[in-house]
C-alpha cells in the first residue's frame, strides 16, 4: 500500500435480520465504492429495505422509496444522479455486491444487490464493487423470506436496512 492511499474500509450493513460486512473493491470500481460510502455516511440508506428478493439469485436494496412515508414505487428511486458504470472482471458469485440499474448501463445511483447465488451472466454488465466477508447467515435468512406480489419477488415481511456504517477494514 502506498503512503498516499487511505486505509481500506468496509461497510457494515445492519438489517432487521442481523449484520453483514462488505469488503470493497476500489481497484476495479473506485467511483462506485466512493459513491456507496458517501451515501452510507450521509445516512441515505438508513430506514430503507430490501425490496426485491429472489432466492438463489440476489437480494436488492438501496431504494429511498422503501423508507416509511415515501410514496414512490419501490425499486424506482435513487439519489437524484447516476454513476457511470465500472464494469470489471470480478464475477457475480454468491456474496458479491453490485449496483442495480435500468437498461441504461450508466443508470446506477444508490440501489445495490448482493448475490445469493452465482449470477455470472451479469459479469461485465453490472458494476461489482465488493464482497461479503461476514454475515453469510444473514444473507441466507434474507434470501429465504417468503415473497409474492406482482413480480413474485416482493418480500412478504419488511427486511429493514437500519444503517450502513463505514468502518476501517479489520
Amino acid at each position: 500500500m502506498s503512503q498516499n492511499q487511505p486505509p481500506s474500509e468496509q461497510a457494515v450493513i445492519k438489517t432487521s435480520f442481523g449484520e453483514m460486512t462488505i469488503a470493497f473493491w476500489p481497484d476495479v470500481a473506485p467511483k462506485t465504492v466512493e459513491n456507496f460510502k458517501k451515501l452510507a455516511r450521509k445516512g441515505f440508506y438508513d430506514g430503507t429495505a430490501f425490496h426485491r428478493i429472489i432466492k438463489g439469485f440476489m437480494v436488492q436494496g438501496g431504494c429511498p422509496n422503501t423508507k416509511a412515508g415515501e410514496s414512490g414505487m419501490p425499486g424506482t428511486g435513487g439519489p437524484g444522479y447516476q454513476v457511470k458504470a465500472e464494469f470489471n472482471a470480478k464475477s457475480h458469485v454468491r456474496g458479491v455486491i453490485s449496483m442495480a440499474r435500468s437498461n441504461d448501463p450508466d443508470s446506477a445511483g444508490s440501489q445495490f444487490f448482493i448475490c445469493h447465488g452465482d449470477a455470472r451472466f451479469l459479469d461485465r454488465k453490472y458494476t461489482a464493487f465488493g464482497e461479503l466477508v461476514a454475515g453469510e447467515d444473514v444473507l441466507e435468512r434474507i434470501a429465504n423470506v417468503r415473497t409474492g406480489g406482482n413480480e413474485k419477488s416482493t418480500p412478504a415481511e419488511r427486511v429493514s436496512v437500519e444503517s450502513i456504517t463505514i468502518v476501517p477494514a479489520a
